[in-house]
């Protein structure tokens, strides 16, 4: 097998394997060791990778694996050793076992007895035979070694019985590496960068290391990052669209909802009287629901006498209040004749009178008072009197939009 290698063999290394070994390449794992991979490109150009690529002669136990160049890392203490395959090769698999399947694992190797014992200074391509079993796991990768396929043997798989279905067994594990700085290929595991800075293309955007994720570039220009893209930030006002198809925004310490889903939110309202006693609502309903966007705010207010409503103990002319949520702005010319609007329903004569309240401040405070006709069919303010004589199952509502201080 031409298999070439550098600064292995303890002599006899020649000029041409030093030329075809010299890559260049080695995408930092940390700052001793690199990563092991293979080099990207293709002959015309269509491809990430085509190094190391492996195709099976059908009816047979035989693969092709193509040329290639490589850099195997074997750990901080031994560096990184450079590897080309400058012709085809062919591998042979063993048979299958009678009973159960296994999994092979295709590895490039490196021997170096200075460090292993092996006796032996050389670049090797292999099959690291699997255990057949009923749920066969691919073996462990030798050390120095860089696997780059994966080859499931049906039980009972032979030359003679028509050998392995080259499209179903093949599992491709190739992964790349690039020179110091340039922009690794996503081709299968690329795990996690080395530095903040690094660069990789993902198949559809370009990706910068940010200390902890990959990020769609340029984040810092204001680019909105796609969903599943960023798990944290790179800045505070960073922006991406989440797999609700909600737009979020990076706050510092998690992401929070640019534009808010308005949701409504229950509050009792206070029920009181300009005048008199105040009312107390017994075994009636009073409740109210807000929603407040921004200084936007809507809010509805239900109240239905009930036969223990203390109607009787009220004044004649106690005019009706109603507290607010969310006290509304105090600017005089926005808050200058505003208004709610409110419908009080007779239940014993089933007729609906139309009404308006306005918008009041007093302390801080905000409450809906002087409800009274729409059309000014009555000058008088709403209460236990008016629209008509109160009593036990009649409805008031009121509801609408106003501005609040904040």
């Amino acid at each position: 097998m031409n298999l070439r290698s550098s600064w292995v063999a303890e002599t006899g290394q020649t000029r041409e394997d030093t030329r075809l070994t010299q890559l260049g390449a080695t995408t930092p794992a940390n700052p001793l060791e690199v990563r092991s991979g293979i080099l990207p490109g293709s002959y015309d150009g269509l491809y990430r990778m085509s190094g190391f690529w492996m195709e099976g002669t059908g009816g047979s136990m035989k693969a092709t694996v193509h040329e290639g160049r490589a850099v195997i890392a074997a750990g901080a203490s031994r560096g990184a050793y450079p590897v080309t395959l400058p012709e085809p090769a062919t591998l042979t698999f063993a048979d299958g076992d009678a009973s159960n399947p296994r999994v092979d694992l295709v590895v490039l190797r490196v021997y170096d007895s200075l460090y292993d014992n092996s006796g032996q200074t050389k670049p090797a391509l292999e099959i690291v035979q699997g255990t057949a079993a009923a749920t066969p796991v691919a073996p462990a990768a030798p050390a120095a070694a860089l696997p780059i396929y994966q080859v499931k043997v049906p039980a009972g798989a032979s030359a003679g019985k028509g050998g392995l279905d080259w499209t179903t067994v093949l599992t491709d594990l190739r992964t790349p590496t690039v020179a110091v700085g340039g922009i690794l290929p996503v081709y299968g595991e690329t795990g996690n960068g080395a530095y903040p800075g690094q660069y990789r293309d993902s198949g559809g955007a370009l990706q910068r290391w940010d200390g902890s994720a990959w990020v769609s570039y340029p984040s810092a220009l204001g680019g909105i990052a796609p969903a599943g893209a960023v798990t944290t930030a790179s800045y505070t006002g960073q922006y991406r669209d989440s797999s609700g198809g909600l737009l979020q925004r990076w706050n510092g310490s998690a992401w929070v909802s640019y534009q808010p889903v308005p949701s409504w939110t229950d509050y009792t309202p206070t029920w009181g009287a300009e005048t008199g006693t105040a009312p107390a609502i017994g075994n009636g309903t009073l409740a109210g629901s807000y929603v407040k966007t921004g200084t936007v705010v809507h809010v509805r207010i239900y109240l239905k006498i009930g036969s223990t409503t203390n109607l009787t103990a009220q004044d004649a002319n106690a005019n009706w209040t109603f507290s607010l949520p969310v006290a509304p702005t105090s600017v005089a010319w926005k808050l200058d004749g505003r208004v709610l609007n409110t419908e009080a329903f007779d239940a014993s004569t089933s007729l609906l009178y139309q009404g308006s309240g306005l918008l009041a401040v007093t302390g801080g405070a905000g409450y809906v008072r002087s409800l009274r006709d729409t059309l000014a069919t009555s000058t008088g303010i709403w209460d236990k009197s008016l629209p008509f004589t109160w009593a036990s199952g009649d409805v008031l509502t009121i509801h609408g939009t106003y501005e609040s201080a904040s």
